[in-house]
């Protein structure tokens, strides 16, 4: 009779399972080679000799490794002061004129990152990554601050990063006022949210140039008012005829812009609501970029007229302004429901769907939020919100193209609708 062969078939289908500490120790030694390389190669490029390069790197993050694991914290910063000093007598020893420190941050940065490896080298080795990427893209980086940001880009910038950095995370995260219908830091999110998509557009129009032309253009600035983006076309075009194609686009971009900021929105307050109206905004963007897609084919912008974006990254005050709209807003919204029901709810989103539409969504949305109605109940009120901005755009457009315009951008829109509505009709 065979012998029992089946404790070495366990051993054998085990997996090949190694120490804990070979895998936190192949982080820190990564992110000391993948830096060392980077600073290995500028020494290359340069011709000079600098403070430390590919080997150095490797043994600094295998030290901050082996400092942890030995002696722990009081070893790790007893060697962390000992680096300092002998990159303080290299540092004043250097015989350029204008040495810099980003070698010696960076070596020490790479001791504590191979002794943080031991605890998390998943992050550890992610941040080697980022480290690495600052120091080779350091003349793009030159560059950008110091010719290519302006001065108002950048006040800008630091506006968006306290919004959202600052901000936010002491707005409080509760419903407030009568009937409990405004929640600050929703509110809030979403005019970060407008401020950041703002910049992401503004930052998008400079790199991809004019020669994108003016649909970019409005697909872009569609992000900040879809209405005033009809409008600022029909002007253009009603004083440069030549360009009622590229404009019509433009216009018609902004629109499959608005679907896609609406989904954002609606994601952002309460994603459950998103699968009730995925397939409407999807079928709406598709028709808008299409319809968009027919007049700008054939039609050659020139360097220039696709300079539709000043110098601002955002208007603060339009996404201020739009934030009390939402806020306001949703106390309305809460009101009709308190005092009707769900057909409050569809009233009052008809009505802002006029002046802002995303505002309107997000009222209806916030009160699925809340857990005062069910996310299917939130689809028709958003498509009604939709419709009656429509009308607005509408409105705009024969009031600034004229006829010829109007009657192009109309079109779109009604066809927009009728993809937009598609869905709904179907399900009844």
């Amino acid at each position: 009779m065979p012998a029992d062969l089946s404790p070495h078939r366990k051993r054998l289908s085990m997996p090949l399972s190694l120490p804990p500490d070979v895998f936190t120790l192949s982080a820190a030694l990564g992110i000391g080679l993948l830096v060392g390389l980077e600073r290995e190669r500028k020494r290359l490029r340069e011709k000079v000799h600098g403070p430390a390069g590919l080997r150095t790197f490797a043994i600094t993050a295998l030290l901050g490794w082996a400092a942890l694991a030995l002696g722990g914290p009081v070893l790790l910063a007893a060697v962390a002061i000992g680096l300092s000093s002998l990159l303080a007598i290299s540092y004043f020893r250097s015989a350029t004129a204008e040495p810099g420190l980003t070698t010696e941050v960076a070596l020490l940065l790479v001791l504590l990152l191979g002794a943080f490896s031991r605890a998390n080298p998943a992050l550890a080795a992610g941040l080697g990554v980022v480290l690495a990427l600052l120091l080779a893209y350091r003349e793009g980086l030159h560059r950008l601050a110091r010719a290519q940001l302006t001065d108002t880009e950048v006040r800008d910038g630091l506006v968006l990063a306290a919004a959202a950095l600052v901000v936010l995370p002491l707005v409080p995260d509760r419903f407030i006022g009568p009937y409990e219908a405004v929640n600050l830091r929703t509110v809030w999110m979403l005019c970060v949210l407008m401020m950041g998509i703002g910049a992401l557009g503004h930052f998008a129009m400079r790199v991809a140039g004019p020669r994108f032309g003016l649909p970019l253009a409005g697909f872009i600035s569609g992000f900040a008012s879809s209405t005033a983006t009809v409008a600022s076309m029909g002007e253009r075009s009603r004083h440069e005829p030549a360009i009622m194609g590229p404009a019509v686009a433009a216009a018609t971009m902004s629109s499959a812009t608005t679907m896609l900021l609406m989904a954002m929105v609606l994601a952002a307050i309460d994603i459950r609501i998103l699968p009730q109206l995925a397939l409407n905004l999807a079928l709406a963007f598709f028709m808008a970029a299409a319809y968009a897609a027919h007049f700008a084919i054939g039609h050659k912008v020139e360097s220039g007229e696709a300079g539709i974006l000043d110098g601002h990254i955002f208007d603060w005050r339009i996404a201020l302004g739009a934030a009390l709209v939402i806020a306001l807003v949703q106390l309305l919204s809460a009101l009709f429901f308190h005092w009707m029901g769900n057909p409050g709810v569809l009233l009052s989103t008809a009505a802002s769907g006029f002046a802002d539409v995303h505002a309107a969504a997000a009222s209806a949305a916030a009160l699925v939020q809340a857990g005062k109605i069910a996310p299917a109940a939130v689809e028709l009120p958003v498509l009604v919100a939709l419709s009656t901005n429509f009308v607005s755009k509408s409105v705009m457009a024969v009031v600034t193209g004229g006829r010829a315009y109007a009657l192009r951008a109309i079109g779109g829109i009604l066809l927009i609708m009728a993809a937009l509505w598609l869905p709904w009709v179907m399900g009844q």
